[in-house]
């Protein structure tokens, strides 16, 4: 099926003493499942040491309650994840973890970074030529990673100081939450491509990608994380520092597809707004026709606006599978071709005999939407006019949304009238690009509209340098003086880290018992097992 549209990621941060943050950031991750369902994980600090557990899947099967009840603590970061930049594999699963080496010359022991992101950096490559030039063994293929490790890369500095000089070196799209041993950080690119939100419980702060996580975990909305700032949270409170001036550029298609119709983005509720933009779109596009359906989830609330403005009854016709996950989500090509039909199946009841209006949100190559239309043939549709509750997409996106090519998007080698054919409707219609940016309430030059008229707010890729893999395969120089780092080079088998074999199942990694094996001291290797920690003076280890 259709690789559409997708941010993919969904980040987490709480800090409250008293409270089991562990618990609360799996609630939060379970409120943001939708932003990426190939990985999650949450980190952990009780103030002495950092503790990370993650592992490929959905947050309720990466977690249960033994890991849950392990993980204690008074600040917790969470992700999960769908990848961007970097493979879908455990070794790029968040939060990442890193630690500083040993801070002689400051006068203080080492410290622990554990970073979780939502977003897509531009500067990849020259960020590796960082890590490299600095001498760091980092061998991974994230974005994240590369950031993690600059960040430890400068042990003379608080964590703070040092983000308030990484930050304003990064290009693209980024909302982090991130911690050390003792505080929370949040931090969002000067365009704010990403949403990132700050909430307040009773005993501390909460940070998410939507406020619809704030309100499952019980937090009241405080404000958005401003464009091009810095959030440090801790017993001395919240701390608010600037690193960069702020250029509002938020991605509109958060409000077409990507966030909850729950949340609410820039004072927009984003259910309202979709429905704003299918009373505009039955405007824009009537269709003689009998009912108006919606495709589950996010073409419903368009759906019930195309019904009100036209006149058309509204009615269910494709029933969702609410235990299947998103097709597009999930990379196989063969497990999207075959995910349409466990997905999505139609109400013949409901279309048979009809002249049916079906609204979705996008099309990015049409497979979905051919197959959409396809079963509503077969169920006894006499006609069918696909209305989209989006422009069409005819430019790649480089700031979190996996479509990284033009010649991966239908609308960018056809005109509606070709895709119409392709998909095999009957009639095609798209709102307008003022429509939709209408319907956001917000002015169109706060908007990143990239995909839609080309104009990107923040710049691109080198040529050649785009797509999630760019950083594979690459060679990596590991320097020759890292003993005269403190540390030691990276042991042959996990076994040697940390004392017994990686578990060969999920279950297993579920079940490993007891404390962690006191490691010895060495770089933060280059694929984390499903549990990792880090003490205080720079040791990790892995259980």
């Amino acid at each position: 099926m259709d690789q559409g549209p997708q941010d993919r990621c969904g980040v987490f941060g709480v800090w409250a003493r008293g409270e089991e943050v562990a618990k609360l950031a799996y609630f939060g991750l379970y409120a943001l499942q939708h932003r990426g369902q190939e990985a999650a994980g949450i980190a952990v600090s009780d103030g002495t040491g950092v503790v990370v557990y993650k592992d490929l899947g959905l947050v309720a099967q990466v977690f249960d309650e033994p890991p849950l009840a392990s993980l204690r603590g008074h600040i917790a970061v969470g992700h999960t994840r769908y990848s961007t930049t970097g493979s879908s594999n455990w070794e790029n699963a968040q939060p990442t973890l890193r630690a500083t080496m040993l801070g002689a010359d400051a006068g203080r022991p080492a410290t622990t970074i554990a970073l979780a992101h939502n977003g897509n950096l531009v500067n990849t490559t020259e960020l590796h030529r960082q890590v490299q030039e600095l001498g760091l063994a980092d061998d991974s293929t994230s974005d994240t990673a590369l950031v993690a490790s600059l960040l430890a890369a400068r042990p003379d500095l608080s964590v703070e100081a040092a983000a308030l000089e990484v930050l304003p070196t990064l290009r693209g799209a980024f909302s982090f939450v991130f911690m050390d041993e003792e505080t929370l950080y949040a931090a969002r690119d000067p365009q704010g491509v990403r949403p990132l939100v700050l909430g307040r419980i009773e005993r501390g702060w909460v940070v998410a990608s939507e406020t619809a996580a704030l309100e499952t975990v019980g937090a009241s909305f405080v404000r958005e994380v401003e464009p091009g700032e810095l959030l440090s949270i801790g017993d001395d409170g919240l701390r608010s520092a600037r690193f960069a001036n702020p250029e509002p550029k938020g991605c509109l298609f958060e409000y077409v597809y990507l966030a909850r119709p729950d949340t609410v983005i820039a004072g927009r509720n984003i259910y309202a707004a979709r429905v704003a933009v299918g009373r505009t779109l039955a405007r824009e596009h009537p269709a003689d026709a009998d009912i108006v359906i919606g495709v589950p989830e996010s073409g419903i609330p368009a759906a019930i606006g195309y019904a009100e403005a036209s006149g058309i009854p509204y009615s269910a016709g494709l029933v969702k599978n609410a235990y299947v996950g998103r097709t597009f989500i999930q990379p196989s090509q063969t497990i999207r071709e075959l995910g349409i039909r466990l997905k999505l199946n139609p109400l013949r009841e409901i279309v048979r005999g009809k002249r049916v209006v079906m609204v979705d949100d996008s099309i990015v190559r049409g497979n979905t939407q051919r197959a959409q239309v396809r079963l509503l043939r077969e169920a006894g549709a006499v006609a069918i006019h696909v209305r989209i509750s989006s422009p069409p997409v005819q430019w790649p996106c480089f700031y979190g949304i996996d479509f990284a090519t033009r010649a991966e998007l239908i609308a960018n080698g056809l005109d509606t009238e070709g895709i119409r054919a392709s998909i095999g409707a009957d009639s095609l219609g798209y709102v307008s690009l003022d429509g939709l940016i209408a319907a956001t309430e917000q002015p169109r030059t706060r908007l990143c509209r990239a995909c839609f008229d080309g104009e990107y707010p923040i710049g691109r890729p080198e040529e050649g340098l785009v797509g999630k893999h760019i950083l594979e395969g690459v060679q990596r120089r590991i320097p020759a003086t890292l003993a005269e780092r403190n540390w030691q080079t990276e042991p042959a088998t996990l076994a040697e880290r940390s004392g017994h074999t990686e578990p060969a199942t999920v279950a297993e990694r579920h079940q490993e018992p007891g404390p962690p094996v006191a490691p010895t001291p060495h770089p933060l290797p280059l694929g984390e097992p499903e549990r990792q920690s880090a003490t205080p003076n720079g040791a990790t280890s892995r259980h």
